[in-house]
């Protein structure tokens, strides 16, 4: 099946060209984005999703395109023309399209575009298995809590990680603090069975799993404690994961080349992510132990 993208309120083939030249989200990164899973045919986390989108047009001081309700439509809609039961939605908003110039056009008028495509998610495999991570500079800019699709130094990073074998690079910031991943947030759990995780604030994305898993650990009277972490704490962890959208909960067995703890996912990560799949529709609740 051809491949259906939404673009400012027409339904256009994927390879299409469908924005101008002049649109300023591919001139200047002057826009922002969400990821949305898609399970079995049903949206998760929309709500979630949106109120994340609609604070990061405002920080950027982006008029939303469309309303709640309609985005939902579209998104629906989408989804729908392209057939898919368990897929990723991506949506993105420009400011709009101008002639160049830094500064915002008089009456700009936001680009909107959706697409859908087959989920990525991790195989049986790798969720049992988990994964290795390399950590990085962390050259972002400051406001890393805006979704924004400048992404440059996170595609830098995940490339680095992807020609060193591995799955995902963890940022650390110049006090050799870890904040989090290219593309996920990233956690330990300490010798007392706690969870620590970067708090929120400008220095990383407040992820949806995240907050999901959070509120699991919390009903399941697990300690969260949100604080920086520094890599030789995460090194001598008793468990280390990471959480996004397309990578669920992902165990992480491997940093910098060297083994957290035995080597094999934890007690703890996998209780999270066999909760969070269930929760997700992902397993049938009754697999969670």
């Amino acid at each position: 099946m051809a491949r259906t993208a939404y673009v400012n309120g027409r339904y256009v083939g994927i390879k299409e060209p469908a924005v101008r030249i002049e649109d300023r989200g591919y001139q200047f990164a002057d826009g922002v984005y969400e990821v949305i899973k898609v399970v079995g045919g049903e949206l998760r986390d929309l709500d979630r999703h949106m109120a994340r989108l609609e604070r990061s047009l405002g920080e950027l001081r982006i008029e939303p395109p469309v309303s709640r309700r309609a985005l939902g439509a579209v998104i629906r809609e989408t989804l729908r023309r392209n057939g898919l039961k368990n897929a990723i939605v991506y949506v993105q908003v420009s400011r709009g399209t101008a002639p160049r110039n830094h500064l915002f056009p008089r009456a700009p008028r936001a680009n909107l575009v959706v697409t859908v495509r087959r989920a990525p998610f991790p195989s049986a495999a790798e969720l049992q298995d988990g994964c290795a991570v390399i950590t990085v500079a962390d050259q972002r800019w400051g406001r890393c809590d805006i979704k924004s699709i400048s992404l440059l130094a996170n595609v830098l990073a995940k490339q680095q990680a992807a020609e060193a074998g591995c799955r995902e690079a963890w940022q650390i910031d110049e006090k050799g603090m870890v904040r989090e991943g290219s593309a996920s947030n990233a956690w330990i759990v300490d010798m007392q069975g706690r969870l620590i995780t970067h708090p929120l604030g400008p220095e990383i994305l407040g992820g949806i799993t995240r907050a999901r898993v959070i509120e699991m650990a919390k009903e399941e009277g697990v300690e969260v404690i949100e604080r920086p972490f520094t890599l030789d704490e995460a090194l001598e962890a008793r468990e280390a994961f990471l959480t996004s959208t397309s990578s669920l909960v992902m165990p992480v067995v491997e940093i910098d080349g060297r083994s957290v703890a035995n080597g094999k996912p934890g007690s703890v990560t996998m209780a999270l992510q066999n909760r969070y799949r269930a929760a997700q529709g992902m397993i049938a609740k009754s697999a969670v132990t």
